[in-house]
C-alpha cells in the first residue's frame, strides 16, 4: 500500500546534519507521518517542488542557503509556500526568534531537542493544517453546488417567466393558453426535479441509479422543440429538426441530458437572436450517438474558442447580465463523467454548432430480454 494513503501527514524535513535527519526520520516515521528529506536548502526546494508536504521541519543555520533564504525561495515557487514552517535552531537570540517569525514561520524547536515535545508541535501544526485543508475542501464543494443549481434553475425558472408575462399580456392567442399552461407547470416541476437532483447527490443516493440510466434521443429533441418553439419564435428563429432512428438511445439520466441540451438552446437564443436553429441527433462515432445544437449566429472566434470550455468564460455578446460563464464548463464535465464528449465546430455557412456524443445505450425491451 502507497505510504502516502495511511500516512498522518508529510514532512518535508531539511538540515545539513545526515544524523540529525536521520534521528528525526527515526521519530516521526514511528509515528505514522510520510517523511522527505533533504540536506540543504537547494534539495529542499527540489523536494518541495515535487511533493508538497504538509509541513517543513527547517533548520535555521545551515551553509550555502540559510532557513531564511530557503523560506523566501519557496515563496516564489509554483505553488506558493502555503504550508506550516518550523525552524529548528540552536540559536537562544531573542532578536534572530523574532525575526524567524516575521518571515512567516509558525514555531521553533531549540537544539537539542526533546523527542516529546517535537512531536507535540509536529502533531499540533500538521493537525492544524489538515483541518484547515478539509475546510477549504467543504467550502469549494459547497460553493461548486450552489453554481450548479443557480446555473440549472436559471433556464426552467427562465420559461416560466417566459410563458407568465405571454399569459399576462391582452393579445395573448387563447389556442396557445393550455400550452403556455403546460410550459409553466412543466418548467417548475423540472425546477423542483433538479433540486430534488442535487439534494439526492450530496446524500449519496443516485450513484447506482444514475450509472444504469437511459435515454431516447428523439424523445429529447422532441422535449425541446415542445420547451422552446414558442421562445425561439419571439426571437425570430426557425426550428429545423433532424430526427433520430427510433432506436436511437444514450447512456446517460434523460433530466441531465435534457439540462445539458437547453443550455445549448438558451445559448443559442442569446447569441444568434435571428434565423434557424436546428435541432439532430445523428450516429457519431461506432458505439455512440449524438445530439446537435446549431444556430446561424455570427459564430465563435478562434481567440474565444481556445477558452470556451473554461468556467466562468463569458461570449463577449452577453447581454443578459446575469451568466457566470459556468454553463458550458459544467456541460463538458458532465458529459465526460457520462463517458462522452462536448465540442464546438464552425457552420458551414456561419454559425456554431455544438456536439454532444454519448455512448449508445441499448432499448428497455433490449435490456429485459438480457435480464
Amino acid at each position: 500500500m502507497n505510504a502516502s494513503s495511511t500516512s498522518l501527514g508529510r514532512i518535508l524535513v531539511v538540515d545539513d546534519q545526515a544524523a540529525n535527519l536521520r534521528v528525526v526520520s527515526a521519530l516521526l516515521s514511528r509515528q505514522g507521518y510520510e517523511v522527505i528529506t533533504a540536506g540543504g536548502g537547494e534539495e529542499a526546494i527540489t523536494r518541495y517542488c515535487e511533493s508538497v508536504p504538509d509541513l517543513i521541519l527547517l533548520d535555521m543555520m545551515m551553509p550555502g542557503m540559510d532557513g531564511f533564504e530557503v523560506l523566501a525561495a519557496l515563496r516564489e515557487q509554483e505553488p506558493p509556500l502555503q504550508v506550516p514552517v518550523v525552524f529548528v535552531t540552536a540559536a537562544h537570540d531573542r532578536d534572530l526568534l523574532l525575526r524567524a517569525f516575521d518571515a512567516g514561520v509558525v514555531d521553533y524547536v531549540t537544539k537539542p531537542f526533546l523527542p516529546e515535545e517535537l512531536l507535540a508541535r509536529v502533531n499540533a501544526h500538521v493537525g492544524l493544517k489538515l483541518t484547515r485543508d478539509r475546510l477549504e475542501r467543504v467550502a469549494r464543494e459547497r460553493e461548486e453546488l450552489v453554481n450548479l443549481v443557480a446555473h440549472d434553475l436559471k433556464n426552467p425558472l427562465s420559461s416560466v417567466l417566459f410563458a407568465s408575462d405571454i399569459l399576462l399580456q391582452d393579445g395573448c392567442k387563447p389556442d396557445r393558453v393550455p400550452r403556455y399552461l403546460q410550459m409553466i407547470h412543466e418548467s417548475a416541476d423540472d425546477a423542483l426535479g433538479y433540486i430534488r437532483h442535487y439534494l439526492e447527490s450530496q446524500a449519496g443516493a443516485r450513484a447506482d441509479r444514475d450509472s444504469e440510466a437511459t435515454c431516447s434521443l428523439g424523445e429529447i429533441l422532441e422535449w425541446l422543440v415542445r420547451r422552446y418553439e414558442f421562445q425561439l419564435d419571439a426571437r425570430g428563429i426557425r426550428i429545423q429538426q433532424s430526427v433520430p432512428p427510433e432506436h436511437a438511445r444514450v447512456a446517460i439520466d434523460e433530466r441531465v441530458l435534457r439540462q445539458l441540451s437547453e443550455n445549448l438552446v438558451t445559448n443559442a437564443m442569446k447569441y444568434a437572436p435571428n434565423g434557424e436553429l436546428l435541432l439532430a441527433g445523428r450516429a457519431g462515432a461506432p458505439g455512440y450517438w449524438q445530439l446537435v445544437v446549431a444556430d446561424r449566429g455570427p459564430g465563435i472566434s478562434p481567440r474565444q474558442q481556445r477558452d470556451l470550455f473554461k468556467p466562468f468564460t463569458r461570449l463577449e455578446q452577453a447581454d443578459d447580465g446575469i451568466s457566470s460563464g459556468l454553463g458550458l464548463s459544467l456541460a463538458k464535465q458532465i458529459v465526460a463523467n457520462a463517458g462522452g464528449q462536448l465540442w464546438y465546430e464552425d457552420r458551414p455557412g456561419g454559425g456554431a454548432v455544438f456536439v454532444i456524443e454519448l455512448p449508445a445505450a441499448a432499448a428497455p425491451a433490449d435490456v429485459a430480454a438480457q435480464a
